[in-house]
């Protein structure tokens, strides 16, 4: 079942407030709509100057063409340091696909390798894990990506959506969090800065956040328990990525991304105690309400450091950037210590680690 997992190929204007805030560049990552960057585009991020960008399928065609569009976006904005995202979590949600890269098992599959053996099956998992992460680092810096929107670490239940499913490792949520560390472990020894999510958990949603807005109706001690439990021991990690997701018993008012309750209470307070950059999930989410400008408002509001506006739609770029300033002192920093963690790849023989997964998922050839 799992035969078809890394069987590759051939080779085939920035708005300023507070004390050098004009040095920073504005609190959003924005997408665009294809393969090259268009002149209007090109124009546009540079008077936004916006702090990075992420990449989709529609941006994603050969090594070439990727490596080009990568340093035209930074080109456009004057910044060779700029970060570029995409999600690359593998299985349903992988962005470079073959022919030119390899398909990658998503994460539930890894959680399937810890039950195997009760004795050495967590170890092969996490073995795996840490391959596949160090794996995925390596494919995305070829084309100049430095931040994978993985891992996922949510903690799915019986019944709920399957917008989450296998991308998630497990139900169990310490083995959520022994698997997590270890892919993220294995992107930050390749590279590239991991972004966990979706905190504080969307795995209990019972709705698909891209079409509407979940409530999650679980009390508090539960989510604590389990939701909140995987956050919690990554939190050292730099980067998140919030979760427009109701939890009823938190605040039922918004969805995490735009409570200023949630973040303050669980995801920056003691339930989680996270202390890196937040991101929001994408603006262009069906789960919030009102028009671009006002969705950037409200996630700002409550408290997320960077804005993602993913969908490359340049009219409605244009309409939400006077509403998101540069970054502010706090997330500034933030983001400076989320880069002091990324280093250039360690040594690795790409190779024999894509064997050795290959022996670990019982995929290897005969």
């Amino acid at each position: 079942m799992w035969g078809v997992w890394l069987s590759v190929p051939e080779s085939v204007g920035s708005a300023s407030v507070g004390p050098n805030a004009v040095d920073r560049p504005r609190a959003v990552v924005f997408g665009c709509a294809g393969l090259e960057v268009t002149a209007d585009e090109a124009a546009f991020f540079r008077d936004a100057d916006p702090l990075g960008f992420i990449l989709f399928r529609r941006n994603c065609d050969s090594r070439d063409q990727m490596r080009r569009l990568v340093a035209d976006l930074r080109a456009s904005i004057g910044r060779a340091d700029a970060p570029v995202l995409i999600d690359q979590e593998g299985g349903r949600v992988a962005r470079m696909r073959p022919p030119h890269w390899p398909a990658h098992p998503p994460m539930g599959v890894f959680g399937t390798l810890a039950g195997r053996d009760a004795a050495g099956g967590r170890d092969a998992a996490q073995e795996a894990a840490w391959i596949n992460g160090r794996l995925l680092a390596h494919m995305l810096t070829e084309v100049g990506i430095t931040v994978d929107c993985a891992p996922v670490c949510d903690v799915p239940v019986e019944g709920a959506h399957d917008i989450i499913g296998d991308r998630a490792f497990s139900r169990d949520p310490a083995l959520v969090i022994a698997l997590a560390r270890a892919t993220a472990d294995g992107l930050l020894a390749g590279g590239v800065l991991p972004v966990v999510k979706h905190i504080p958990g969307h795995g209990r949603a019972f709705a698909d956040s891209h079409a509407e807005l979940p409530v999650v109706e679980a009390d508090r001690a539960t989510l604590e328990a389990t939701d909140f439990a995987p956050f919690r021991a990554l939190a050292d990690l730099p980067l998140a990525m919030v979760a427009h997701v109701v939890l009823k018993a938190i605040d039922p008012n918004a969805p995490a991304s735009t409570s200023a309750i949630v973040v303050r209470e669980v995801v920056r307070g003691p339930s989680i105690g996270f202390g890196g950059l937040l991101f929001s999930d994408d603006l262009s989410m069906n789960a919030l309400q009102g028009d671009p400008r006002s969705r950037a408002e409200a996630v700002l509001a409550a408290g997320m450091d960077v804005v993602l506006h993913c969908n490359g739609d340049l009219a409605e770029m244009r309409s939400l950037t006077d509403a998101v300033p540069v970054l502010s002192g706090a997330a500034a920093e933030r983001w400076a210590r989320a880069e002091a963690m990324r280093h250039a790849p360690e040594p690795a023989d790409i190779a024999a680690l894509t064997t050795r997964l290959a022996e670990l998922l019982g995929t290897a050839q005969a």
